[in-house]
């Protein structure tokens, strides 16, 4: 399983906010994150600095690629695009991290 791990930006005073609405996150949403493989996909807030800590595991031959042309995905980047750095499209400001360590 591939796993993939980035970063993003909350506005300041956001974060009750974005937690509600991922505790409430969109039955298709949910399915549309399952259909394209992702199988385990966990986001981490370091409260300090808004900053937050995403991970995903993707299966082989995941189609995460085409997430961002979905009518779903781009509604929910919308919706939490007053919470969040964003680029025009609404899609959130990703950055990518490298694995400097792993152990099992």
């Amino acid at each position: 399983m591939e796993e993939v791990a980035f970063t993003m930006q909350l506005k300041p005073g956001v974060a009750a906010e974005y937690q509600r609405r991922h505790d409430e996150i969109w039955p298709e949403l949910s399915a549309l994150l399952h259909e394209a493989g992702i199988r385990d996909y966990s986001i981490y807030l370091d409260a300090a600095s808004g900053r937050l800590f995403a991970v995903q595991k993707r299966l082989p031959g995941h189609t995460t690629d085409g997430l961002p042309t979905t009518e779903i995905m781009q509604r929910w980047w919308a919706y939490m695009g007053d919470l969040m750095d964003t680029n025009p499209d609404n899609s959130p400001v990703v950055q990518s991290l490298t694995r400097v360590f792993h152990q099992e």
